[in-house]
């Protein structure tokens, strides 16, 4: 490290360690060594922080210590796995107290990125900006041609000091796990190791520029959305420029009322484009608050700022339509497993506990009518007993639970009643059906298909491999056990109930194969005039029926 940058991380230390105290959390530094290393002078608190709950305090230092604490608390609240409730509804109070950069900053970034004076880029160009935030600012502009647009322009130096502070972060990390318990428990510097990614990915805009083109492409197919598009040509990763729309934001419901929109119409919308890009393209916003959504003089909804985006894969979306259906089914088992297929239970959980608390989740949405039932309140209960349980799920799960809880919060906002769930069952009985459509097990099979050939055909090589073993005398198996001839039955058992699976296995390869070779053809199924399909599975069934009989007649099944 140079000596330029270990002063900075010194200064900077320093500042965190007088925040720290500051705003009542100056025990904290303590247990974790920081003041001891530090000598600053103790500043009276300026804040009433007795009767501030530990939240509140928390807030309040990362509002204080600036833009890249304010971001990662940000993302931090749409992590209800990682942080109690209280807190989270702290976090979700953050606000970028950061005044605008002036215009010549501006105007320097500008022809830096893009290769020329700001002039000759836009035939106008406001020297202020229409919004502000700790990342960057937003200047509504006009190209040479006249094409309104939207001209996002990043920070001066934001990346270095965000740089600092996320290597202090890793650092304060490391000693929080080295002296204190309750880090070590919560793996403290894996969750500053995913904010930090998740921070980096929105300081580079050529990422969000993707993000957009994506959700371009998604609202095509959609009835009533609308995307900014982007132009690429003033595009860089400090820079980003998209069509500008203008709108009414969803929150302003008054403004709504005076153009004659109607409110219900527009949560029926909001909702329907938030649960399709969940529940069918596993691409959605990934904070839907009121000021990223307007509304338009037709009716049409704009969804702006895709810096935070979730994706789900086919096996999360699989595995939280699971989670959903256990849920509406009151089923503890179908909700632990489905829990368990989303995250990574720890070895000491208590088993017991987790079965009870989700027992009582199950009991309060026991019977309530759909209408009545919040989907994101009800995802966030389940993501809350992860947490009592250090279930660590994926950050796509997390922030969509934010996001379904973000949407119910602003339509219900918008028409008070509305019921996501009447536009979410379309939604879930289509999904069902897809999943149980023979086509798409079929299709299931066929791609699973050549990772069974590939295991099928590792089994003769590892057996080789053993009995070399065996011949040699290198493969030694003790066993000491008074009751040496019931193990021997259970492995009697196990390899039977093996030899079980492969046949059947096999059986159904070579069937499925037969059927998928017929229907590619085009053709039918004899062979010099003989039926090969039926024939062969006349044949397979036959050895699968005798060599269940030979197990069963064995008695070791």
């Amino acid at each position: 490290m140079s000596a330029g940058k270990r002063i900075r991380h010194l200064q900077r230390y320093r500042t965190i360690a007088a925040a720290f105290a500051r705003n009542g959390l100056g025990y904290v530094s303590q247990e974790m060594g920081i003041s001891d290393k530090l000598t600053f002078r103790k500043r009276e608190e300026g804040r009433e922080l007795h009767s501030k709950s530990i939240g509140e305090r928390i807030r309040l230092l990362l509002e204080e210590l600036g833009p890249t604490f304010v971001k990662l608390g940000q993302i931090a609240s749409t992590r209800p796995d990682l942080l109690p409730a209280d807190i989270l509804a702290e976090l979700e109070h953050l606000q970028d107290h950061v005044p605008p950069f002036g215009y010549a900053e501006a105007a320097a970034i500008l022809a830096e990125e893009l290769g020329a004076p700001i002039d000759q880029l836009f035939r106008s160009f406001p020297e202020l900006p229409i919004a502000s935030a700790s990342i960057g600012q937003v200047y509504h502009a006009e190209l040479k041609d006249g094409t309104q647009v939207a001209v996002k322009v990043q920070r001066p130096n934001i990346h270095s000091s965000v740089e600092t502070d996320l290597e202090i972060l890793a650092d304060l990390a490391r000693m929080a796990e080295h002296r204190l318990e309750w880090a070590r428990n919560y793996r403290v510097r894996d969750i500053i190791d995913e904010l930090a990614k998740a921070l980096r990915g929105e300081m580079d805009y050529t990422t969000e520029a993707r993000n957009t083109e994506r959700f371009v492409e998604q609202a095509k197919s959609l009835k009533h959305i609308r995307v900014p598009e982007v132009h690429w040509d003033y595009s860089t990763k400090r820079v980003l420029t998209m069509a500008y729309i203008e709108g009414i934001k969803l929150s302003q419901h008054q403004l709504l009322d005076e153009a004659g929109l109607d409110r219900a119409k527009l949560a029926e919308r909001f909702a329907t484009v938030i649960l399709h890009q969940v529940l069918m393209e596993g691409l959605f916003h990934g904070d839907p608050h009121p000021g990223n959504v307007l509304a338009l003089p037709n009716g049409d909804l704009a969804l702006l700022d895709f810096g935070m985006v979730g994706r789900l894969s086919p096996a999360m979306k699989k595995n939280f339509a699971s989670l959903v259906i256990a849920l509406r089914n009151q089923s503890t088992k179908g909700l632990i497993r489905a829990i368990s297929h989303m995250g990574v239970i720890p070895e000491e959980a208590d088993q017991e506990q987790l079965y009870a608390d989700v027992d009582l989740l199950r009991d309060k949405y026991y019977k309530v009518p759909l209408n009545q039932v919040s989907l994101g309140e009800a995802v966030n209960d389940l993501f809350a007993v992860a947490f009592q349980h250090r279930i660590r799920l994926p950050a796509e799960m997390t922030l969509l639970g934010k996001s379904l809880l973000t949407m119910e919060g602003v339509v219900s906002a918008l028409h008070p009643g509305f019921s996501v769930f009447d536009v979410a069952e379309p939604f879930g009985k289509k999904l069902l059906l897809e999943r149980l459509s023979p086509r798409q097990m079929l299709k299931n099979w066929a791609e699973d298909l050549p990772d069974y050939l590939d295991m099928l055909s590792e089994v003769p090589l590892s057996l080789k491999q053993v009995s070399a073993l065996l011949r040699r005398g290198k493969l030694r198996i003790e066993v000491a056990s008074p009751q040496v001839e019931d193990l021997m039955k259970k492995m009697d058992r196990i390899s039977n109930r093996l030899s079980f699976s492969i046949v059947l296995l096999s059986l159904s390869i070579v069937m499925v194969g037969l059927i998928i070779g017929s229907a590619l053809s085009n053709s039918d199924t004899m062979l010099w005039r003989i039926p090969v399909i039926e024939i062969g599975a006349i044949i397979a069934l036959l050895l699968f029926m005798w060599l269940i009989f030979a197990i069963f007649r064995s008695g070791r099944f």
